[in-house]
């Protein structure tokens, strides 16, 4: 569980990890977690793989781990969720990253959050009204080109949840992430289902109080 600092708001919010996931949080016990998922990668290694060079693998699965990390921390992340077992083989280029809680004012005094959330929507490409635990929230969903001037290393499939936090003076909004590397010349219907996944995540969504 995940805590929220607030008085009148909900102590948290629960999130289901798909199976083969691992959750890194970024406010304290980071490294801690860190080690325990490069430990179990290291664990996962095939039985012919050469004992020499394990402690290669170890530290380049810590600088691709602190990599992730750094930036899921630059973009205000408050947990990141990876993918920390291989698929056939594959390791999956995914992470899903919750977001420290952010202000967005009233567009009135007497409108509420959805108002917030359907202009925002008007003016989202790929931006849809959902509802998660009973309450209306954004997604949107765009696919993101390389962009070396901003940043942006690999082409990705992004996928984001704006989700009001309840009864929080002023307006408080999670953001919640999902991106995807897209490999060059790989079918678009797998990252669908990529999406569809964090789509049934998000599903399991619910508030915790105390």
């Amino acid at each position: 569980m995940t805590t929220v600092e607030h008085h009148r708001s909900p102590t948290g919010f629960n999130l289901v990890p798909p199976p083969g996931w691992d959750v890194i949080p970024l406010r304290t016990g980071t490294q801690e977690a860190m080690d325990r998922i490069v430990r179990k990668a290291v664990a996962q290694l095939p039985a012919g793989f050469p004992k020499d060079d394990v402690p290669q693998a170890r530290l380049k699965l810590t600088k691709e781990m602190k990599k992730v990390v750094r930036r899921a921390r630059a973009k205000g992340g408050m947990t990141l969720y990876l993918p920390t077992e291989r698929l056939h083989g594959v390791a999956l280029p995914l992470s899903i990253v919750a977001s420290e809680p952010i202000e967005i004012p009233r567009i009135r005094p007497d409108s509420g959050p959805e108002a917030v959330l359907l202009a925002l929507a008007s003016e989202t490409p790929g931006a849809e009204m959902r509802e998660l635990d009973h309450a209306a929230v954004l997604r949107s969903e765009r696919d993101v080109p390389a962009d070396a001037a901003k940043g942006i290393d690999a082409a990705h499939r992004r996928v984001e949840y704006i989700v009001p936090i309840p009864d929080s003076a002023p307006d408080q909004y999670f953001t919640f992430s999902f991106s995807a590397l897209i490999a060059p010349g790989s079918d678009p219907a797998f990252y669908d289902t990529l999406v569809e996944l964090f789509d049934a995540v998000m599903s399991t969504f619910r508030w915790s109080y105390a």
